[in-house]
């Protein structure tokens, strides 16, 4: 029996490579840098199944190029970049990895909020740039953590693993989501709110909803003109959900104190975006799930739903369950 072929266009962990390597052969590049068009093409005129991070978008044209594709598997929570309705109508199964990066996504979460709140960043600067010549009263003061209001947009696993957090910090908790999540305001003390009233009370609002055609631009002009003049905004959860040139005006006419931001409309962010050079931004480079042990997880994750898909199992994680059925 032939082994199923899997395009994997770049570097993952070796744990998930042996996994995949018993039982499939390999199209394996040993790469950081993303693939150019053709050679991810030509990748993919043989690919059984399809191993890939979020940058890679999977489009109809992509998939024009594809085949023999069975299965796409996102290595990411995230699945904006699969085109899910075009990989449904063509009987090919798309998976994600939701569960293993949540707590070290909340953990980036709040230190981006920590970070922005006491502007360790541009402290850290002026440091190092030679400029702090004596302690001053006034000098970089700060937004408390402790006790203030945070919002968060988008109540599900990362966001409920926030609300832990800030519970910690003794924050209250208001939140809203399509549905209410009664656990949560149980164990939490958490609030549900209106996105109005969310954005009208909060000191800290957090962006953990995922992108939809629904969320694209959820938090707009009229959004953040509800928004305390003090308050920050943090955004960790996709680039285009925060309507990036409103909130580029809010931050430089002070309509908003400041932002945490580790996702941008574009990505890579562009080197003359207003965003960069404003010092009360905290900007990172998209590394939500950024720590080696959780990056393992969801290549071993990815691995076995990309498994169970090309053996005849239902993968764990499988987004269109039509295509199985």
């Amino acid at each position: 029996m032939t082994k199923p072929r899997i395009f994997i266009p770049h570097r993952i962990a070796e744990s998930a490579l042996a996994l995949l390597g018993e039982r499939c052969t390999l199209d394996y590049r040993d790469i950081e840098e993303k693939l150019d068009d053709a050679a991810f093409f030509a990748g993919l005129e043989q690919a059984d199944g399809l191993m890939i991070y979020s940058r890679h978008k999977i489009s109809a044209d992509v998939l024009d190029r594809a085949p023999r594709l069975r299965i796409v598997s996102n290595i990411a929570v995230g699945y904006d970049n699969l085109d899910l309705n075009e990989l449904t109508a063509r009987g090919i199964m798309a998976t994600n990895t939701p569960d293993v990066l949540t707590e070290t996504t909340a953990d980036l979460t709040f230190a981006l909020l920590m970070a922005a709140a006491r502007r360790i960043p541009e402290a850290d600067r002026y440091v190092k740039d030679g400029r702090w010549n004596e302690w001053l009263p006034s000098l970089m003061l700060g937004k408390d953590v402790h006790g203030a209001v945070i919002g968060i947009v988008g109540m599900g696993r990362i966001g409920e693993a926030v609300a832990r957090r800030a519970k910690g910090f003794g924050m209250r908790i208001l939140y809203h989501n399509r549905t209410r999540k009664e656990e949560a305001e149980r164990s939490l003390g958490a609030e549900y709110a209106g996105l109005d009233d969310l954005l009208r009370r909060s000191d800290y609002v957090v962006v953990m909803t995922p992108l939809t055609p629904e969320t694209t631009g959820l938090i707009g002009e009229r959004e953040l003109a509800f928004m305390k003049p003090d308050a920050i905004l943090i955004n960790t959860s996709r680039g285009r959900v925060v309507d990036e040139q409103a909130l580029i005006h809010a931050l430089s006419e002070r309509r908003i104190a400041g932002a945490g931001l580790d996702v941008y409309a574009v990505e890579p962010v562009s080197r003359d975006n207003p965003l960069l050079s404003m010092p009360n931004v905290v900007t990172l480079p998209h590394i939500g799930s950024a720590t080696r042990e959780t990056r393992e997880n969801m290549a071993l994750k990815a691995a076995r739903n990309m498994l169970a898909g090309l053996f005849g199992e239902r993968p764990e994680n499988l987004l269109n369950p039509s295509v199985f059925s």
